[in-house]
């Protein structure tokens, strides 16, 4: 396993767009190291979020002008929402690496497997994840999440790195016991506040996932549970994004949420699922570091 890593602020060379609250409006704009540049304040009469920004036929390329500036909002000051905080469709993919699906044991499927979350369910960076008082086995799941910019149907699996905008670490917050109620798992996977997305995402031009995979690390506690590679995806991002997008047409600012590795919580013996005062991070190589805290929807 990697040591931990002291990457929490994002390369001030890479291009990273985050959606953020502060002095009481939403706004969106590029991380430096030590700050923000509030892109909404400059462009909000055109794009008013990070999603019109990402449909706009330029809008990443006039943003990466206007961030070489010295930031005007401060990492503290800022309160972050999910990356996209309202995308039109968020597609996760499930037992998409090969350690999980032994771990599961479930059976390799032909094809992906994919269900959907709901924008109610997501949080940002910083933000507390919710037990709510229905649940009780609260599990992490790590991942990669693709941000699409450029919109299509049945892309095909040698054009899909064209429609990414970028990617981000996504915390698929899962509450097993609803779960597995019944074959779908959809009613597990969408309690409010459950779903941690961010902090930013780092602009495709600046990573080669291709070449060289995205590296996956998720702590708990400041330890190690999950630490994986997309290089070990059982369905690449490039066959992922093309099944998707068979279904519906892809829009900009719709989310694919990769699939988590081996390591999960109700797979260990004993079980170790996330209570009230936890700290769940998930770092993504070249992105940065998602950390949430855990507490009761209701402390008693």
């Amino acid at each position: 396993m990697p040591p931990r890593s002291t990457f929490n602020q994002p390369n001030e060379h890479k291009l990273k767009l985050a959606s953020f609250h502060v002095s009481g409006r939403a706004t969106y704009g590029a991380v430096q190291t030590g700050g923000i540049v509030d892109l909404g304040k400059q462009l909000g009469s055109r794009y008013p979020d990070l999603r019109s920004l990402l449909a706009a036929n330029h809008g990443i390329e006039e943003a990466r002008k206007l961030s070489a500036v010295p930031p005007d909002v401060s990492l503290d000051e800022a309160r972050f929402l999910p990356v996209i905080p309202n995308p039109g469709k968020i597609w996760c993919i499930g037992v998409n690496y090969a350690d999980h699906l032994e771990e599961t044991k479930i059976e390799r499927a032909a094809h992906p497997t994919v269900f959907m979350r709901y924008a109610q369910s997501q949080i940002g960076h910083g933000e507390a994840m919710l037990l709510p008082p229905e649940a009780s086995d609260f599990d992490f799941e790590g991942e990669v999440a693709l941000v699409i910019g450029r919109g299509g149907r049945r892309i095909e699996p040698q054009n899909a790195w064209q429609h990414i905008a970028g990617y981000a670490a996504y915390n698929d917050g899962s509450l097993r016991d609803w779960q597995f109620h019944t074959t779908q798992w959809a009613p597990g996977k969408n309690f409010a506040a459950t779903g941690a997305f961010g902090p930013w995402m780092t602009t495709a031009d600046e990573l080669d996932p291709e070449s060289q995979p995205l590296q996956l690390t998720t702590r708990l506690n400041g330890e190690v549970v999950q630490h994986s590679d997309t290089s070990k995806l059982i369905f690449s991002i490039p066959e992922i994004l093309a099944y998707c997008s068979t279904l519906l047409p892809l829009d900009p600012g719709d989310v694919i949420v990769t699939g988590t590795p081996g390591g999960v919580g109700m797979a260990r013996t004993p079980k170790l699922f996330m209570k009230p005062g936890d700290v769940v991070e998930v770092e993504v190589s070249g992105v940065g570091t998602l950390r949430n805290n855990v507490r009761a929807e209701f402390p008693a």
